[in-house]
């Protein structure tokens, strides 16, 4: 599967910013689907996922009621939308996808195919 995230842009702290993962090559549902961002300077980190079978999802506590992933099998495309955005949630933001099953996990090293990052900066 190929995928292509797209979105990001400049959003002013208590702003909300929806980003998009579109996928080639494969149905979504297929896969379980992760988001992850890099800040500068910094390691990669999870910021939630979404599982194959029944859409449940999981969130990094630091975004927990904030930010929310969704599926669209029709558009075979998922999304993140982020609200209440805070200057220390600018990062380029990436999506990947695994066919793992069950136990949904959210860590980098689990997921096999990787888009390319969109950015993400939260200023006024």
């Amino acid at each position: 599967v190929q995928l292509q995230a797209s979105g990001g842009g400049l959003v002013q702290p208590g702003g909300s910013l929806r980003l998009s993962c579109a996928a080639s090559g494969s149905a979504l549902d297929y896969y379980a689907i992760g988001w992850f961002r890099q800040a500068p300077g910094k390691e990669r980190e999870s910021v939630g996922c979404i599982a194959r079978h029944d859409d449940s999802t999981h969130y990094v506590d630091s975004v927990k009621g904030r930010f929310t992933i969704s599926r669209d099998n029709a558009k075979n495309t998922i999304y993140l939308q982020m609200t209440s955005l805070k200057p220390e949630d600018s990062a380029v933001y990436y999506c990947a996808a695994d066919t793992m099953g069950w136990p949904l996990v959210c860590r980098a090293p689990d997921y096999s195919s990787w888009g390319q990052g969109t950015l993400v900066t939260v200023s006024s």
